[in-house]
């Protein structure tokens, strides 16, 4: 098989192979990060030109440098999902035979969305540490660098104390380092009574300054070496290895430090990842292609774009910055993982409670939350010291709420059976706006007391709830219902379920959409029954949690949810 490179948009290399033997042609969309699409061409091309074979067949290849966030989008796009965060990839833009993106948490965030989406090898090919970048003024006068070693603890403590630092990130949303940052602070965090406050401090911290595009907070840097620019610049933001020293290649007037902090997160491990509709003889010469990629030559290419091999060495001619580790721990391989990912020791839950606190702090919405108050609300929880049902999810609420900034308006509600006359449901708080209403609503979720003897009226609430939200619906948000009960509907004066479902769709409204998010508490929920509601509305879904302990970690994975997701 003869590998053609397309470079520039021209077919490079095949006149000189066409009298090497083989016939035909397969034609290998290659779809690459922008910092590691020249090495993969140069890799290509060389083994183009050495006119390799397999079963007498041509293969060109075609590689294109794109966003990995464009071309997330347009993967969901295919498979008729969203990603928080990102808007419609180009109509341009298609999906790749091969699909290199920077990091393999793409992929975690796609499957957990598509249940289709299942691509195959995984392999990584290259790697670049998540450091965190400073001017390197600020990082001697603030941190001691180069002669003092950090950890991501005591970079949360400066966060928390600093009135000088200026921190900032990419979008976490839009950016795999953004996020791995994100991640680490968040562990850095830990638990315990000050975590929240820690953790949502951190946060906002990070969002003060961030930006969409990586070219634009690399912008934010001094762009001069006066004192004054430099106190009034970005002063820290986690970046790749990679980043600087492709800023510090173009010679700026303040250069960057490179904090390798502890312990370190996960690297942007570069999965070569192949498509789920690729067919077996694309598959055949994806595997060709790979191989190459794995070659020791394969690493010099790395070097002179910046990146490490796969195993953390690196290749000749690699700018290392001032401090860097000779080697760093090995990506993970995609054979190494399930379903074709390389496990990076990441998880898409993970993934998803990171990405959901950061859509409360970033993310205008209007929610309206709806607690479950019937009596199996006081059953309690063995794994959260028997609290009740109803005090775990209080908890989880008044975490959740102060993560929400003020650009959020938020509503409380509760149900269980005649609790306003024949009605299930009863109003404590309308939707009303943070910068008013916090303290309001803060108060209400500590007073969720759940009616001793009353039963479940889910369906008659769930549909008010809807009815609700939708009216008072505004543009540029996310509009919410926010469903909590740990029971099926028991109310036998209400509708019924297909009542329910035929009126939800009668009330979707692409101009009005309303994300209906049902969070099922414990494990005496009818899941059937809750997707049933779920799936008549036009976007939301159902997110469970057996043990009631782990109510908030399920609360931001469905804030960070698009289209829903059983778990």
């Amino acid at each position: 098989m003869a590998i053609v490179v397309i470079l520039a948009g021209s077919w490079l290399g095949y006149r000189q192979l066409a009298d090497s033997g083989c016939t035909g042609s397969i034609k290998l969309n290659v779809a690459a990060a922008p910092e590691i699409a020249p090495a993969v061409e140069q890799a290509a091309q060389k083994w183009a030109q050495g006119g390799a074979q397999v079963n007498g067949t041509c293969v060109a290849v075609g590689v294109t440098a794109i966003n990995p966030a464009t071309m997330a989008a347009a993967i969901a796009r295919e498979h008729q999902v969203t990603l928080v965060g990102l808007g419609s990839a180009p109509q341009s833009v298609e999906t790749p035979d091969v699909w290199i993106a920077d990091s393999s948490t793409w992929l975690l965030r796609l499957k957990s969305e598509a249940s289709g989406f299942v691509p195959t090898d995984g392999t990584s090919v290259a790697q670049s540490p998540i450091v965190v970048a400073m001017p390197k003024p600020v990082a001697e006068q603030a941190v001691g660098w180069p002669d003092k070693r950090l950890g991501w603890k005591d970079l949360l403590g400066k966060l928390m104390t600093s009135n000088t630092l200026r921190t900032g990130t990419v979008d976490p949303t839009r950016d795999a380092a953004g996020l791995a940052g994100l991640l680490a602070l968040g562990q850095a965090a830990g638990a315990g009574p000050n975590a929240q406050a820690a953790k949502v401090g951190a946060l906002r911290a990070l969002a003060a300054g961030s930006s969409a595009l990586r070219d634009d907070l690399l912008q934010k840097f001094p762009h001069s070496a006066e004192p004054n620019d430099v106190a009034s610049s970005l002063s820290a933001a986690p970046l790749s290895e990679e980043d600087v020293v492709a800023y510090n290649a173009e010679g700026p007037p303040v250069q960057l430090a490179a904090l390798y902090l502890d312990p370190m997160p996960p690297p942007l491990d570069y999965p070569f990842a192949v498509m789920p509709e690729v067919d077996l003889t694309k598959a055949a010469a994806a595997t060709g292609l790979r191989q190459a990629l794995q070659q020791a030559a394969f690493k010099n290419n790395l070097a002179s774009v910046g990146l490490r091999g796969p195993d953390g060495s690196v290749g000749a001619g690699f700018q290392a910055p001032v401090g860097a580790p000779a080697a760093t721990p090995p990506a993970t391989s995609g054979d190494e993982a399930k379903g074709g990912t390389a496990a990076s020791g990441l998880d898409a839950g993970a993934l998803s409670q990171a990405l959901g606190s950061w859509a409360a702090i970033t993310l205008p919405g209007r929610a309206l939350a709806v607690f479950d108050v019937s009596g199996s609300m006081l059953k309690e929880v063995p794994t959260a010291n028997n609290l009740t049902r109803a005090q775990v999810t209080q908890r989880a609420a008044a975490a959740g709420l102060s993560l929400f900034d003020d650009r959020w308006a938020v509503g409380v509600w509760v149900f269980s059976t005649e609790l306003d006359g024949k009605r299930p449901y009863k109003e404590i708080v309308p939707i009303s706006p943070l910068t008013s209403a916090r303290s309001e609503i803060q108060a209400s979720i500590a007073r969720l007391n759940p009616k001793p003897n009353g039963a479940t009226g889910l369906y008659d609430t769930a549909l008010a709830a809807y009815k609700n939200v939708q009216d008072s619906w505004q543009p540029g948000r996310v509009n919410s219902v926010l469903l909590f009960t740990d029971g099926k509907n028991e109310n036998s004066d209400g509708i019924s379920r297909d009542q329910l479902v035929n009126e939800l769709k009668k009330l979707n409204d692409p101009k009005r959409p309303v994300r209906m998010v049902i969070i099922g508490i414990g494990n005496e929920v009818d899941r059937n029954e809750l997707q049933a509601i779920a799936d008549a509305t036009s976007s939301g879904g159902v997110f469970v949690a057996p043990d009631p302990a782990k109510i908030s970690d399920i609360f931001l994975q469905a804030i960070s949810s698009r289209t829903g997701a059983n778990r």
